[in-house]
């Protein structure tokens, strides 16, 4: 499979009979979105134990390379909220250095899963495992903000929630009521914004100032208002010294080539949850826009951005929902618009770097509990009841492991419980039915698909042999693998032992290629593989 074959940016479909009127539009949305960006790209850096400027440079390179490179016309790339938890926890036990080497490793896995054309094994992931993952990586998000919502003096947050409660617990007498106040109007103030409360208002400016994207007014507000007042919170500038304003520097991971085995859990891990928030947001794209993205052009295209971020001090990167909607929902056509919001951003951090230093941090903290609410998928939970005890156990074991142990081990275990239930209920289809039954001559007819969980039907078989002709009907078989051929060939060799024929009827194509390439169909012989068991029974008696 050759990757030169197969590597087809989107952009180069979306800019046939590109014109002037769609620039505007692209160039409208993409300034838009940078707008959203700016508070949330610093926020999800800080929120995983980094400088604000990651998230930023995350954003611009890794925004750009996804637009550019991508398989959706209208996705932006960039930092999400999904990865925090994971990014935070790799952070506080590798440092940056290994992170920054566990992305380039997930750049590394996400690239290969596109040569190889994976990008629709994704869309094979339960439900319960996403809906699981995501309330729990929700969850996990909301309590990584209770040091910057109470203006804690913690140096470093524990990665696991119990040490987490237990530290948060020990200081709360510490509490900054001044960054308390300040988080609190934040959160209400988003609240208020996002259920529409403009929109009542009858004025034409009401509504044109609707418009504003809130975390963009939760951060201009909170920054005005505490600039002015000279408030005293903790700031951008007094915890980080704002951000450097000029170009991002290459670097090199300052890590260890011995970190690369504990790493490679980690990496797949980050890998995989960049497949699936990009492939699912490119998914929902293509209803609102009625386009159909190439998922493999996709994930190449991540791979290949997680590979250069790390090179200039970003974080992993990933197709994010929010910013993604908001560049549909103003009119974007083409990546071009994505590629727009990367060189805003870049404008942002060449000319107003030392106005970002005034951001308070409590502001950027009431943002990413917004981010973590709209995440999660709450009403899940409340739905749970109508759904079998395998979706729940599911759901519930996939979010408590998320939330208690970490995402590695949840995300592990939701796929082989979803696995297990899989295989337990496609063998409790396969069925056996007896046909026709008398001591000379049974007819059994197998029903479903006759694989490694199913075979325990034919040993059942072979303990109760008729005395002369055992017939399998296998017209009902729509699947055999080669633990159900396996399983056929001990049946065969039993059936030898106690000297009683064995007929095999109505085989499809698959299973009697199976069996011709198992050797099983020469040593039957071909009068004892008929076209069905009528036939079957008639060639006996005869």
């Amino acid at each position: 499979m050759s990757l030169g074959l197969h590597f087809k940016p989107k952009l180069f479909e979306a800019l046939q009979g590109y014109n002037r009127g769609r620039f505007v539009k692209d160039l409208g949305a993409g300034l838009t979105v940078s707008v959203v960006a700016l508070p949330l790209s610093m926020a999800f850096a800080i929120a995983s134990g980094l400088k604000p400027e990651a998230g930023l440079i995350t954003a611009i390179v890794g925004g750009l390379l996804i637009s550019a490179l991508g398989g959706s016309r209208v996705q932006i790339g960039g930092p999400a909220g999904a990865f925090i938890v994971i990014v935070y926890g790799i952070v506080l036990q590798h440092g940056v250095g290994g992170l920054l080497l566990a992305t380039m490793m997930s750049g590394l896995w996400l690239l290969l899963m596109g040569v190889l054309h994976m990008g629709v094994l994704i869309r094979f992931i339960p439900v319960a495992v996403v809906i699981g993952f995501t309330n729990g990586i929700a969850v996990l998000i909301a309590m990584l903000q209770m040091k910057d919502c109470l203006g804690l003096p913690i140096a470093q947050m524990p990665a696991d929630v119990l040490s987490l409660l237990g530290v948060v617990f020990t200081h709360l007498d510490q509490t900054n009521p001044a960054t308390l106040v300040l988080t609190l109007g934040s959160v209400m103030l988003l609240a208020w914004w996002q259920f529409g409360v403009p929109r009542l208002l009858s004025s034409a400016w009401s509504q044109r100032l609707a418009l504003m994207p809130s975390p963009m007014l939760v951060m201009l507000v909170a920054t005005a208002g505490t600039y002015l007042s000279d408030w005293p919170v903790e700031t951008l500038g007094s915890r980080f010294g704002g951000i450097p304003a000029g170009l991002p520097t290459l670097v090199w991971p300052n890590a260890s080539w011995a970190q690369l085995p504990s790493l490679l859990a980690p990496s797949f891990t980050l890998a995989m949850l960049g497949a699936i928030t990009s492939l699912l947001c490119a998914r929902v794209a293509d209803g609102m826009i009625d386009d159909r993205h190439n998922p493999n052009q996709e994930l190449m295209a991540q791979g290949i951005a997680n590979m250069v971020v790390p090179l200039v001090g970003g974080m992993p990167a990933t197709g994010a929902i929010a910013r993604t909607m908001t560049n549909l929902k103003n009119g974007a056509s083409s990546p071009l618009a994505g590629m727009v919001h990367s060189l805003g951003l870049l404008l942002v951090v060449l000319l107003a770097a030392p106005l970002v230093s005034h951001i308070p941090l409590g502001a950027l903290s009431a943002i990413l509990i917004s981010v973590a609410w709209n995440m999660g998928n709450w009403r899940a939970f409340a739905q749970l009841k109508q759904f079998r005890w395998s979706y729940r156990l599911t759901l519930l074991a996939v979010f408590g492991l998320t939330v208690l142990v970490n995402l590695t081990v949840a995300f592990e275990v939701g796929l082989l419980a979803a696995c297990l239930i899989f295989v337990y209920r496609i063998s409790s289809l396969t069925r056996c039915q007896a046909l026709h039954h008398s001591p000379q001559v049974q007819v059994w007819g197998l029903q479903g698909a006759l694989f490694f969980g199913a075979v325990d039907l034919l040993e059942k078989l072979s303990l109760q042999l008729p005395q002369e002709a055992l017939v399998l009907d296998c017209s009902g078989l729509i699947y055999m693998d080669t633990s159900g051929a396996d399983a056929l060939h001990s049946l065969w060799r039993s059936c030898q032992k106690a000297g009683v024929r064995l007929v095999l009827t109505g085989l499809n194509q698959q299973a009697s290629d199976l069996l011709q390439r198992t050797n099983l169909l020469a040593l039957l012989g071909a009068d004892q593989v008929q076209p069905d068991w009528a036939h079957a029974l008639k060639t006996l008696a005869g």
